[in-house]
């Protein structure tokens, strides 16, 4: 068989797509979900460590600095399979969107921290001098400001997440690469798993773009 025949049956392929599309629907979903949750997450989390009592920032770094250290797939395997020891038992779905949300928030947290921390601190003192409350003065003036510079990382890491989906059929959730696997099995054929390629390089390519014209558009501000 030649290598188009193995690996870029167009016959096998199409059979294989509305299972890739339906797969694909599960990692778009589970990707969302993911990406939402961890976000709000690391916003709380990064304030906490900016403003909160010093233990509570204590605690807010030990777990970014331990969930950005940790591979995924630890903390999901972690999740689905040690909390049943303690009584906690959770579905495939739910153990992939906390333990994806967890990892996501870390992420974020450092970010929106890096974000917040590149306003200058003449932002605080002018709004204060205004008399605004300081939780006014972060939601009107300081984080619009911020969620600018964070955009561009931000979106980077949803591109990772999106991939890091994957994962999550080790948990047997029938997300793209499960059902590209599946049908890899059913047609003796490496091609769902080149399909399943491709629909991830169809839907991840443009954001990937997106990153690079938004640090490109940031960079070109900042030099002005």
């Amino acid at each position: 068989m030649s290598l188009i025949d193995t690996f870029f049956n167009p016959e096998v392929i199409a059979s294989s797509l509305p299972a890739l599309l339906r797969g694909f629907l599960n990692t778009l979903l589970l990707g969302i979900m993911s990406i939402v949750i961890g976000i709000a997450v690391g916003l709380a989390i990064s304030l906490v460590r900016l403003y909160a009592p010093k233990p509570l920032r204590w605690l807010a770094i030990g777990y970014t600095d331990i969930f950005r250290a940790l591979p995924v797939l630890v903390v999901l395997i972690l999740i689905y399979y040690a909390l049943p020891f303690l009584g906690i038992r959770l579905s495939s779905w739910a153990s992939a969107v906390t333990a994806f949300a967890i990892i996501m928030s870390a992420y974020s947290a450092e970010v929106f921290r890096s974000g917040i921390e590149s306003i200058p601190k003449g932002q605080f003192e002018a709004a204060q001098a205004l008399g605004l409350p300081f939780m006014l003065t972060l939601r009107k003036v300081v984080l619009p400001q911020a969620i600018r510079v964070v955009i561009p990382p931000m979106t980077s890491n949803c591109v990772s997440m999106f991939k890091d989906t994957s994962l999550a059929s080790t948990v047997a959730l029938p997300e793209l690469l499960k059902e590209a696997t599946n049908a890899q099995s059913l047609y003796a054929s490496p091609s769902p798993l080149i399909g399943a390629a491709l629909v991830y390089l169809i839907f991840l390519w443009p954001m990937v773009r997106v990153v690079s014209l938004l640090e490109r558009r940031f960079k070109d501000e900042k030099a002005r």
